[in-house]
C-alpha cells in the first residue's frame, strides 16, 4: 500500500528488499525513528508500531488521521479541486499554514500542499516556513484509499515528534527498529538533508550507529538505510549484514538527474 503523501525517499519500491534483510522472528513491535511518510509501517505486519519523527506537522497530521479519520478525510477532499489548483489558491493556503498555529487546520493544508506542492517536496526555511513551490499538476490525487487504509493500520500505532534518540531510548525485548535518516549525500558540495528545517550531519549518521550498538546488546535489532558511499561504507564497516542495491532516484528538478544510485541496508544485531 502507498503512503498518502509523496515523500522523498520514499520506500514504497524498497519494501521487498528491507523485508529480506529486517529480523522480524519473535518481534512484536516496530520502532521507527524517520517514519517519514510512512511505507515502511504501512507495508510490514507487526502486533504494535512506535514512530518518531522530527516533522512536528507530519506528527500531528498522523496524529489527526488516527484519532477521526473520516472527519479529517472529508474536511480535507474540500481543498482538492480546480478552485484550490491554482498557483494563487497554493500560495495564499501556504501563507495561511506559516501563519497558524492551529493543529486541525495545519494539518489539512499539509496534506494539500503534499499533494499540489512542487515534486512532493516537504521543505522549510531557516525560519520555520514552508517554502515549497506550487507544483502545477493538472489533477492533483487525492489519496482517500490511501488514508483509509493508514487510518486502520494506525490503530495499533503510536506516533511521536522527536529526535531518534527518543526512539531508542524506548525500546525493550521484542522490539526491532528501521532507520531510513536523511541520506549522506553523493555529492557533498550539494547536500540537501534539511526536510525538517534541520540538517543531518556526518556526526548525527554516527550518532545514530552509536545507538543501533546501544541497543544491540539488549537483543534488540536495528536496520538502517543509506546511499553507499565512501563515508557511509566506513561508517558501517562493523554491521553484522550489508545489502547493496540500486534504486532510481526521482526527485529530481533535470531528467537527466533521475538516475539509479547505489544504497546500502546495515544490519546491526
Amino acid at each position: 500500500m502507498r503512503s498518502a503523501l509523496k515523500w522523498a525517499g520514499g520506500k514504497k519500491k524498497v519494501i521487498d528488499d528491507i523485508k529480506s534483510v529486517l529480523p522480524t522472528k519473535g518481534k512484536t513491535r516496530l520502532i521507527e525513528p524517520f517514519v517519514g511518510g510512512g511505507s515502511v509501517f504501512l507495508n510490514l505486519d507487526f502486533d504494535e508500531y512506535f514512530l518518531v519523527d522530527m516533522n512536528q506537522d507530519l506528527i500531528n497530521l498522523f496524529n489527526l488521521i488516527k484519532a477521526n479519520p473520516q472527519q479529517f478525510i472529508a474536511q480535507a477532499q474540500c481543498y482538492f479541486n480546480q478552485e484550490h489548483n491554482t498557483p494563487e489558491r497554493y500560495y495564499e493556503l501556504r501563507k495561511e499554514f506559516n501563519g497558524t498555529s492551529d493543529t486541525e487546520l495545519r494539518s489539512l493544508i499539509f496534506l494539500y500542499m503534499n499533494r499540489h506542492g512542487y515534486n512532493g517536496l516537504c521543505r522549510y526555511n531557516k525560519s520555520g516556513g514552508y517554502n515549497v513551490p506550487f507544483g502545477r499538476y493538472k489533477h492533483p490525487y487525492f489519496p482517500q484509499a490511501e488514508l483509509e487504509f493508514f487510518a486502520e493500520k494506525a490503530k495499533k500505532a503510536t506516533f511521536v515528534q522527536g529526535d531518534f534518540e527518543l526512539a531508542f531510548s524506548e525500546a525493550k525485548a521484542g522490539d526491532v527498529i528501521y532507520c531510513d535518516p536523511p541520506y549522506s549525500p553523493i555529492n557533498r558540495t550539494s547536500n540537501f538533508t534539511a526536510y525538517a528545517g534541520n540538517s543531518f550531519t556526518d556526526e548525527d549518521q554516527q550518532r545514530l550507529v552509536e545507538c543501533a550498538e546501544s541497543v544491540k546488546a539488549q537483543g534488540i535489532p536495528t536496520l538502517i538505510s543509506n546511499h553507499y558511499v565512501d563515508f557511509t561504507r566506513e561508517l558501517y564497516a562493523n554491521a553484522a549484514k550489508k545489502k547493496l542495491f540500486q534504486v532510481q532516484r526521482s526527485i529530481s528538478q533535470k531528467g537527466k538527474g533521475r538516475v539509479k544510485v547505489q544504497e546500502i541496508l546495515a544490519l546491526y544485531k
